[in-house]
């Protein structure tokens, strides 16, 4: 079995935010300023969202560039950011 999508997102964006990615459980990548949860799937938005709450970091949904204007429409009136599959923010979090 080869590196999942989301595998392959998480990995890059822990690179980029210089973290780990955390394949356990919880947020897929902490630093100590953001929580970033990775999903590919739009029907798993709502669980994504979920993950984040409880985290006093800034949090943010993390989606294939593909995704990031159902993404947007979707977190549209949380105070959750999204990033795209390379860690630019498209929406800041609040």
């Amino acid at each position: 079995m080869g590196i999942t999508k989301h595998d392959r997102i998480a990995k890059k964006i822990a690179a980029v935010k210089g973290t780990v990615y955390h394949s356990d459980k919880g947020v897929d990548v902490r630093t100590t300023r953001q929580a970033i949860e990775i999903e590919v799937d739009p029907a798993t938005f709502g669980e994504g969202t979920r993950q984040l709450q409880g985290h006093r970091q800034a949090r943010y949904l993390a989606v294939p560039n593909n995704l990031v204007k159902e993404a947007l429409e979707r977190i549209a009136g949380t105070r959750v950011g999204v990033m795209n599959e390379k860690g630019k923010i498209k929406r800041r979090a609040t």
